[in-house]
């Protein structure tokens, strides 16, 4: 049995999380399938799967032969692209990621539209709030906002968000005003599971030193939708990036307090292993991608703007 060929039935199985459903998308008996995972399973001696009657998991040692598998075929994949010339029409299987919230508000919707533009192209998206070796699992593009370290990716930014701390009218209205970070201990603070604590501001002028205000939460939960919905329901202050609640302001159910004490912005980016950028379906996707994002981050700034003024 041909190894590449058993690698790209296993990986299928991964993507559509079973033997059957790699074998309808593959148009392969569920034998056949079988068949190609346990030659690989022999060819590196030992189990890659653990398998039940409805589903699929990765043993150990599966999580890391699967980084290494799609990362080969990835570059099969970009060796056949560039033998066929530069003019290649894009097709092919296009694997992005992004953090849960921008990937669902921000890049989705875009996806989706590239997608009916380039019917020969499909799509992985994977919404992940932690680190993602784009090499290892055989990703071409991931959206990332953050100050990026120096490193081989090709990042192109496409805007910038701020960090925003909000609190419906009828909230404020009821409570103590809050004209400085340190007011936050006197309100009922939302915050997030790895913020639950403490939220740092940028030192006075003239000191070097952040400013940490520590408080007893209200609410900490580990949804961003469920945390701004509690927001936007009077039950206390929250901290948010500025997309996040960017219909929220817009709309006017949460106001943006403490502007004067904001964060620098943080840049947005996408970023793509060297070499991905050539490959004819990340370069359609930029080229369809870019200008809109950075006109949604643009929009987006405006109108955060002309809410703080």
């Amino acid at each position: 049995m041909d190894r590449i060929d058993a690698m790209k039935v296993f990986v299928a199985a991964l993507d559509v999380g079973s033997l059957a459903g790699a074998g309808r998308k593959l148009g392969r008996s569920p034998a056949a399938v079988s068949r190609a995972i346990a030659f690989l399973e022999a060819h590196v001696g030992t189990e890659l799967l653990h398998r039940t009657t409805r589903s699929i998991a990765l043993s150990e040692a599966g999580e890391r032969y699967a980084a290494a598998c799609r990362r080969v075929l990835a570059e099969l994949d970009e060796a056949d692209t560039i033998i066929g010339g530069e003019k290649s029409a894009p097709r092919g299987t296009l694997t992005l990621t992004a953090p849960v919230t921008s990937g669902e508000i921000v890049l989705r919707p875009i996806l989706d539209a590239f997608l009916d533009a380039y019917p020969t192209v499909s799509a992985r998206l994977l919404l992940l709030d932690r680190p993602v070796n784009l090499i290892d699992e055989g990703i071409d593009v991931a959206l990332r906002i953050a100050h990026l370290p120096d490193s081989s990716m090709v990042a192109t930014k496409i805007g910038e968000v701020r960090r925003l701390v909000v609190a419906a009218p009828r909230y404020l209205k009821q409570h103590p005003r809050i004209a400085e970070p340190g007011d936050l201990t006197k309100h009922q603070i939302v915050t997030m599971a790895h913020l639950a604590q403490s939220w740092t501001f940028p030192p006075l002028p003239g000191t070097a030193v952040p400013r940490t205000v520590q408080f007893a939460p209200r609410l900490v939960i580990n949804s961003i939708r469920g945390a701004v919905a509690s927001v936007v329901g009077g039950r206390g202050v929250g901290r948010f990036y500025s997309y996040q609640v960017a219909d929220q302001i817009r709309d006017g159910e949460v106001e943006i307090v403490l502007t004067g004490d904001e964060h620098a912005p943080t840049p947005v980016h996408l970023i793509s292993p060297h070499g991905r950028s050539s490959v004819p379906k990340v370069r359609a996707f930029m080229d369809f991608a870019v200008p809109r994002l950075r006109s949604h981050f643009a929009r987006l700034a405006k109108d955060a703007g002309v809410a703080r003024s």
